[in-house]
């Protein structure tokens, strides 16, 4: 599974640690702005994680133009319309998201639009369509998971049309993320544990699927190995700042991964659960990755056997023969699974998240088939296939 050509492309500057929240006002006038406009959700203000953006903002003399809090967990092409009506009326000139996967694909929609004038942001949908650099934009994540400061994409649902817009473009890149383990000190032990199973999906797609590159192999592994360590961890103890701060880099760093290597059918199958039947993204990723790792094994057996390594370490790893190392690394995956249920009651099947009927499948199957990261998935999927994977992981 070694690519004779690759890309690897990751401009986005990194600012990480204790005190990264701090180093925010520096960064935004150090771009050209004066009157950034932060794009958040009630959840983030009611648990206070905008008090030391504002104050450190403040303190050092720059204006905050606006703060938008009111963005929906499964954001809209409405919401994103009505966030760049105040942004022009406000004259704000840059734009600080502050969340998790929604609050930060709202703000790359909005600064598509922002950028570029108009209304209708499905003329932006696609790959390669923005020509230029858009307004100044920096990304504070509040959930370890879904890497989307550094990717290079967002999705936005049209809830008319039922559908969910894919938006694909290097100008859609932050120029700067702030990974600080007090943004993720709050989060319920549900959220902590679906977000953190996104970004091992990530990791673990990046690593398998035919796009694979030694240098996304490098960030995919390493994320691996951290949300392994330090998942269970936090779990236990939610105010475990270094395991948080742990768990917020494996998500920057397994977003990097995918950005450049790409995702497969568990992202398709999750796509398309999540926009028929409402789930979140994490608890899809979480759900589907054993299934689809099966489905796949024959095709990523070499790939999927050294992931044990970072999932189990080197000992669990020696004692393993090479002809089972695939199995075990589903094994394990499956064990974190269940331990993630007692904590939290994660569902591991579509039957326990109560949410999906199962006359409901064909029509995800067939949703998934029509899912751009089905293209990059190891093996080929028929519609057959990819019900026969539903149907597996139905109970």
């Amino acid at each position: 599974m070694s690519n004779q050509y690759y890309e690897f492309f990751c401009p986005v500057k990194v600012i990480a640690g204790k005190a990264a929240l701090e180093h925010i006002p520096y960064e935004v006038t150090g771009l050209g702005s004066r009157r950034p406009m932060i794009i958040t959700d009630k959840g983030v203000r009611a648990a206070g994680l905008l008090d030391p953006v504002v104050s450190a903002c403040e303190e050092s003399g720059l204006e905050i133009a606006y703060i938008y809090d009111d963005v929906p967990p499964d954001s809209s092409v409405d919401v994103v319309r009505d966030i760049v009506s105040i942004y022009r009326s406000e004259k704000c000139d840059s734009i600080i998201a502050i969340g998790g996967g929604s609050a930060i694909d709202t703000a790359k929609a909005v600064n598509i639009l922002a950028s570029e004038g108009g209304d209708d942001i499905s003329k932006y949908v696609g790959n390669g369509i923005l020509k230029r650099p858009l307004k100044p934009f920096l990304v504070v994540p509040t959930t370890s998971g879904t890497g989307s400061e550094v990717t290079a994409v967002a999705v936005i649902a049209d809830h008319e049309k039922s559908v969910k817009l894919p938006f694909s473009s290097s100008y859609l890149l932050p120029n700067a993320a702030i990974i600080d383990p007090r943004m993720t000190l709050t989060l319920p032990p549900h959220v902590t544990a679906a977000t953190a199973m996104d970004a091992m999906t990530h990791a673990t797609e990046a690593f398998t699927c035919i796009a694979k590159n030694p240098l996304s192999d490098a960030y995919a592994t390493a994320a691996i190995r951290k949300i392994s360590t330090h998942l269970l961890a936090v779990m236990k103890n939610p105010k475990d700042a270094d395991s948080r701060l742990e768990l917020a880099q494996a998500s920057t760093m397994a977003g990097i991964a995918f950005s450049n290597s790409m995702v497969g059918l568990v992202h398709a199958l999750g796509h398309a659960t999540g926009s028929i039947c409402h789930l979140p993204h994490g608890l899809c990723m979480n759900l589907f990755l054993p299934y689809v790792l099966e489905y796949n094994l024959e095709s990523i057996r070499e790939p999927l056997g050294e992931l044990l390594l970072y999932l189990d370490g080197p000992e669990a790893y020696a004692n393993t023969p090479a002809s089972r190392r695939a199995e075990a690394s589903i094994a394990s995956i499956r064990r974190l699974r269940d331990a993630l249920y007692k904590h939290c009651e994660l569902p591991r099947t579509l039957k326990e998240t109560g949410k999906v009927e199962e006359s409901q499948l064909d029509r995800i199957a067939k949703a998934a088939l029509d899912d751009g990261s089905i293209m990059f998935n190891p093996k080929e999927v028929s519609l057959e296939d990819a019900r026969a994977v539903l149907k597996r992981a139905w109970a």
